[in-house]
């Protein structure tokens, strides 16, 4: 397991050895924009799927506890991985390998039927859990001011439009439910006719709008059919005015500042234009 050795710490690699002390590297899928590890391997008749992060990662114990509290609506009917090991301590995390290809540049990311699977899918996920939230507004306010200190490419007038802007936002109360945080065709399978979810190193309780603002740049940017289809899987829209501009003007801030700093430029410019719309809106 030199492959293996070469990129996991030694706590991860101690333990690895403790959940698959006989095993073989299939693929390393790791992304080498954060310090997150996926690995495929066999181990003792298993498929496993192996994530280890660094401690500069915050995505794993995310996923991690996803796994533990919010995935069983999706997981008992096999539409997500199941959870074999996990150490929070470590940043390492074992899951059942799902088999599929990948939606994004599929046919399938083209097909109507894909986004009412999305869409019901989803709302599984949603609809197991809602709280109130008296905090969550003025944090995600404060953090979103915090973003725009961070290193990026704005220009200063739109800078500062845009800190008038988040100032001024609401902290009533808002429902939280859990969502998947990056639901999109990029973490969808298709298998059998089946669409399948994986990777929940941005899941957390937020609104449930949060989870259409990928979509909405993208998929249904392009195709109206597409937001029509998701929107009839999903039974309902959760999408409000402006609560909804407030949601995709915070994700444009948190792309231009985070593909800054990883160095995604193509990310980092459809959070620009996603910025120059909202704002003109």
């Amino acid at each position: 397991m030199s492959e293996q050795q070469s990129v996991l710490s030694q706590e991860q690699t101690r333990l690895l050895d403790t959940w698959y002390p006989e095993r073989d590297l299939i693929s390393d899928h790791s992304w080498g924009l954060v310090g997150t590890r996926v690995l495929e391997i066999s181990a003792g008749g298993e498929h496993v799927i192996v994530k280890a992060a660094d401690s500069k990662d915050d995505h794993l114990p995310r996923e991690i506890r996803a796994h533990r509290e919010w995935l069983a609506p999706w997981t008992t009917i096999n539409r997500a991985p199941k959870l074999l090991h996990a150490d929070d301590h470590a940043r390492i995390i074992a899951t059942q390998y799902l088999p599929g290809q990948l939606v994004q540049r599929s046919t399938a990311e083209d097909e109507v039927g894909t986004y009412a699977q999305a869409g019901a899918l989803l709302a599984l996920l949603h609809s197991q859990l809602a709280v109130t939230d008296i905090d969550y507004a003025r944090l995600e306010r404060d953090q979103t001011l915090r973003a725009l200190e961070l290193p990026h490419r704005l220009d200063p007038a739109t800078e500062r439009r845009l800190r008038r802007d988040v100032e001024r936002w609401p902290v009533s109360p808002v429902t939280l439910v859990p969502t998947h945080g990056d639901w999109h065709p990029r973490n969808w399978l298709i298998y059998d006719g089946a669409i399948l979810a994986i990777d929940f190193g941005r899941a957390a309780l937020r609104p449930a709008a949060s989870d259409l603002v990928r979509l909405s740049s993208r998929q249904f940017r392009r195709n109206s059919d597409f937001e029509r289809a998701f929107l009839e899987g999903y039974g309902s829209d959760p999408r409000t005015a402006d609560a909804w501009l407030r949601e995709r003007l915070r994700e444009a801030i948190g792309v231009v500042t985070w593909a800054y700093a990883v160095g995604d430029e193509t990310f980092e410019q459809e959070g620009h234009r996603n910025i120059a719309e909202l704002l003109a809106q």
